[in-house]
């Protein structure tokens, strides 16, 4: 049972560390929390809740996966080297596929409804 806290406290720990350090992670998290409250205050169903969930977690799993490849990248080469900046700029790639189907789901699931309460 240790272990098992001690492994939710490095996760946790990894967590921390990509909000204190990553400028985009302290972004997607702004962006995280106020779609999310959106998202209550239009009462959105749970299912379409589930949706958007999935669609936030994948770009905050997206955007520490980036900073974890980073790290090791950094620490395996501090030499620039096309094979180093290839995964950097595929890690980042993913980051963006994520972010933009979370716009998406945006547009499909709330942005109806934000205009149908302006009309």
């Amino acid at each position: 049972m240790l272990r098992l806290v001690r492994s939710f406290g490095w996760a946790l720990a990894g967590i921390g560390y990509a909000v204190r350090t990553q400028r985009n992670m302290k972004i997607h998290l702004a962006a995280a929390v106020l779609v999310s409250l959106v998202c209550l205050y239009l009462g959105l169903p749970p299912v379409e809740l589930a949706v958007v969930s999935v669609a936030v977690f994948m770009v905050l799993a997206a955007e520490m996966l980036n900073t974890a490849l980073e790290a090791a990248v950094d620490l395996f080469t501090p030499d620039r080297h096309p094979l180093a900046k290839a995964a950097k700029d595929l890690a980042a790639g993913a980051v963006l596929l994520t972010a933009l189907n979370a716009l998406a789901v945006a547009y499909f699931l709330i942005w109806p409804r934000l205009i149908h309460m302006v009309r």
